[in-house]
C-alpha cells in the first residue's frame, strides 16, 4: 500500500483563534493520514479540536500552520473561491440539524449542490432522483422537510451530501438529533456506503456510534492522542477475509 497516495493527507496542522483578548489554540499541530475507502470516527469533548478538524477537512476553514493535501492537491494556501470549488466537488455535508430548505421538496434539496454547476437540468433531476433511491427516499421525492420524519430528513441529507459523487463524506454529528431506532437506521445507511467504496469521516461524541467506524481518531487539546483500528483496510482489501 505504500505506493497509494492518501485521499487526505495533513501535517503539523495548528489553528488558533482569537475570543475577545484570549487566544485559543484549537488545532496543536494535528498530523492525519486517510486513504480512500476508510470509515473514520473522529471522538473529543467539547473543547478538544474535533470540529475545527471536521472545518478545515471540509475546506470551511483554514489552518494558520501546517498543510493538508485532498486529493492530492494542497489546499493550504488556496484561495476562497478555489475552497468552495473544491467543496462543490469533492466534499459532502451530512450535519446533525439537517440543513434542508422548509419551502422546498426533498428532490429540490438534493438537487440545490447541483444549481450553480452548469448541469443541464434534466441531469441534474435524474441525478438528484438517483441519490434520493440510493438512500431508500425514491417515494419520497415530492415531500417537504415538515411531511417527513427524523430519519427521512437525514436521508434527505445524506442524499444531497452524495449527489456529486464526492471524494469524502463529513458528517458532523449525524445521529445528534435522532433517536436510537433511527440513528441505527442511518449507521446502517452510513455502512452500506463505506460498502459501496465510499470515504467518511464523522464527528461524534457518542461511544456506540463512533464504534460503528473502521477506525476511531481520539482528540483531546487539539491534539490526536490515540487512532485505532485498521488505517488503510478497505472492503475490497478484506473480501473474503472474515471480520
Amino acid at each position: 500500500m505504500s505506493d497509494v497516495k492518501p485521499l487526505i493527507e495533513i501535517r503539523q496542522l495548528e489553528r488558533t483563534y482569537a475570543i475577545g483578548a484570549e487566544k485559543v489554540r484549537a488545532l496543536r499541530g494535528v498530523d492525519l493520514t486517510v486513504h480512500s475507502n476508510e470509515y473514520v470516527a473522529v471522538m473529543g469533548h467539547s473543547g478538544s479540536g474535533k470540529s475545527t478538524l471536521m472545518n478545515v477537512l471540509g475546506c470551511l476553514d483554514r489552518a494558520d500552520r501546517g498543510t493538508y493535501y485532498l486529493n492530492g492537491i494542497n489546499t493550504t494556501r488556496m484561495s476562497e473561491g478555489q475552497l468552495a470549488h473544491i467543496r462543490n466537488r469533492q466534499i459532502g455535508f451530512v450535519f446533525q440539524s439537517f440543513e434542508l430548505m422548509g419551502r422546498l421538496s426533498a428532490l429540490k434539496n438534493v438537487e440545490l449542490p447541483l444549481i450553480y454547476s452548469n448541469i443541464p437540468f434534466w441531469k441534474r433531476r435524474r441525478m438528484a432522483k438517483d441519490a434520493l433511491v440510493r438512500v431508500g427516499l425514491g417515494g419520497r421525492i415530492g415531500h417537504k422537510p415538515n411531511q417527513l420524519s427524523g430519519g427521512e430528513k437525514q436521508r434527505v441529507a445524506v442524499a444531497r451530501a452524495l449527489v456529486n459523487q464526492p471524494s469524502l463524506l463529513l458528517a458532523d454529528e449525524p445521529t445528534g438529533n435522532l433517536d436510537t431506532t433511527t440513528s441505527d437506521g442511518i449507521m446502517q445507511l452510513f455502512e452500506q456506503l463505506y460498502e459501496e467504496g465510499q470515504t467518511i469521516i464523522m464527528v461524534t461524541h457518542e461511544a456506540d456510534i463512533a464504534a460503528r467506524a473502521r477506525r476511531v481518531v481520539r482528540m483531546r487539546d487539539g491534539q490526536i492522542v490515540s487512532d485505532e483500528g485498521p488505517t488503510r483496510q478497505t472492503p475490497q482489501q478484506t473480501e473474503g477475509v472474515g471480520r
